[in-house]
């Protein structure tokens, strides 16, 4: 993928991906500031996610072998995988071992983080997505964009034609008269699907919680499709960040209020799964649990940064993020999109790593509306400017960027009042030369310059340049006092 900046430029002169963008983002921010006005103790909540996810953190290696042991107790085989390719490996291991050739899947962005799907495939092993989103998704050929809803880049008419093409091409007849009706554009999955439920014999899920005092994973979730993977196939493997484990039932209850008004604006998720291992003659005849490090004790080091962990994917930052409405989950080059993964992806990957991962800090103007959003109260800000400064550090000693060259000339300048003299007449000059490239006038009557040649361009095409002043203050001291 590109840095930030090149892909960012191309999705913004997508003028239909910015209209489903706004609609979406806008339909779900309204939804959200219903149900959570509803809630006179909604800070007190806030602070109380943030502090459960803290102090588990501080005490993380404890309550990870709590888990552990409560997951074994109830007939559970756990595995621990330091990153991608030690998860993957485990999970084409399990499905060799059954004589699996295809799994069915509950939504999950640990599973995407590690390229699962991909992973199995090169196994010979097919993954089927079975939420409506991230089935889209697959069947486009395409990249999830949004944590929540991985197709919001996608309109009814897009996913009608998605259908009509992707569901005949997989060995069925196309739906006969699909129309873009969301009723029937998930009545057409739901057909897709059903044979897949009833044949698979082996599922994977990720777990938005897992309570370490009971060994009992937690899915959330508003279609069904999860709760039939977890119930029907006689394998469940779960693929579960460290940071996922909460200590006690009660710490999940807070959880259980935050989630669903921060990311569906609902006040309960229509479908919470929750499942403690194996239980003869019901559900699942084999359970295995992937634990997955994969970057985290790496976030985990950084005092600053930690705080991403406590994230409970709830994508509310993305939905009031300036940035990701305009410019969509894509160009972030990630699983983790907007605001969040602008800091995930470099905690959990490192900076100074590649060009891309080191672009995401600066996907932001700032503003601060993802902390207010955000239900554990992740000062996103904060981290972004922390991660900043690590970008520089990581790429210290090496040939000077332009934008620092800029900085030191301005320094020199600045520091000497002759210097800064003889700029400032300067300016003046600049003023006539660059009147012919265009100027336009901005509120309050200031004054533009709309257009420079390279490299000046490199500003003025997505930015305002005011105009030089015609005389500087010491001209007009002189002539005025002097």
């Amino acid at each position: 993928m590109p840095a930030f900046p090149a892909a960012a430029r191309e999705a913004l002169a997508d003028t239909q991906l910015r209209r489903n963008l706004a609609h979406a983002t806008g339909t779900i921010r309204a939804k959200r500031a219903a149900v959570v006005g509803e809630v006179a103790e909604w800070e007190e909540l806030r602070l109380a996610g943030a502090a459960i996810k803290d102090n588990t953190l501080r005490r993380l290696d404890e309550h990870l072998l709590t888990l552990e042991a409560a997951l074994q107790a109830r007939g559970t085989t756990v595995h621990w995988a330091r990153d991608a390719r030690e998860a993957c490996d485990v999970v084409a291991r399990i499905a060799r071992d059954h004589g699996v050739d295809e799994v069915v899947k509950v939504k999950s962005m640990a599973t995407q983080e590690i390229g699962l799907n991909e992973a199995l495939a090169e196994h010979g092993v097919t993954a089927w997505e079975t939420d409506l989103a991230e089935l889209i998704v697959q069947l486009g050929d395409d990249l999830p964009s949004h944590i929540l809803v991985p197709a919001i880049h996608r309109n009814r008419a897009e996913i009608r034609e998605i259908f009509r093409r992707e569901m005949g091409a997989a060995g069925r007849p196309a739906p006969d008269g699909l129309t873009d009706d969301p009723a029937e554009l998930a009545g057409a999955a739901r057909l897709h699907l059903r044979e897949k439920f009833l044949r698979a014999k082996m599922a994977v899920s990720g777990a938005n919680f897992a309570v370490a005092e009971s060994g009992t994973l937690v899915v959330v979730e508003s279609e069904g499709n999860g709760r039939m993977c977890l119930t029907l196939p006689e394998v469940l493997v779960s693929v579960v960040g460290i940071e996922k484990v909460v200590p006690t039932w009660a710490d999940l209850d807070v959880f259980l209020q935050l989630l669903p008004r921060s990311s569906t604006g609902e006040r309960m998720n229509p479908y919470t799964s929750t499942w403690s291992g194996v239980t003869p003659g019901d559900g699942p005849r084999e359970m295995h649990v992937v634990l997955l490090d994969n970057g985290r004790t790496r976030a985990l080091a950084d005092e600053v940064g930690r705080q991403a962990l406590r994230c409970i994917r709830c994508s509310a930052c993305l939905n009031v993020c300036p940035v990701y409405e305009r410019t969509g989950g894509h160009a972030y080059g990630s699983v983790y999109p907007g605001p969040i993964g602008a800091i995930l992806n470099p905690l959990l990957k490192g900076v100074g790593v590649d060009e891309q991962t080191d672009s995401l800090p600066y996907a932001s103007s700032l503003c601060g509306a993802c902390f207010e959003a955000c239900p554990v109260r992740i000062d996103i800000p904060e981290v972004l400017v922390h991660l900043r400064s690590q970008v520089v550090d990581a790429h210290r000693g090496g040939p000077p960027k332009p934008e620092a060259v800029a900085m030191k000339t301005a320094s020199w300048v600045l520091s000497d009042a002759r210097r800064l003299g003889f700029a400032e007449r300067g300016l003046g000059v600049a003023n006539r030369a660059l009147t012919r490239f265009g100027r336009r006038v901005l509120p309050g009557g200031r004054r533009a310059l709309s257009r420079l040649p390279w490299p000046g361009s490199l500003w003025t095409n997505s930015r305002d340049l005011p105009a030089p002043p015609r005389e500087s203050f010491r001209s007009w001291w002189r002539r005025e006092k002097g």
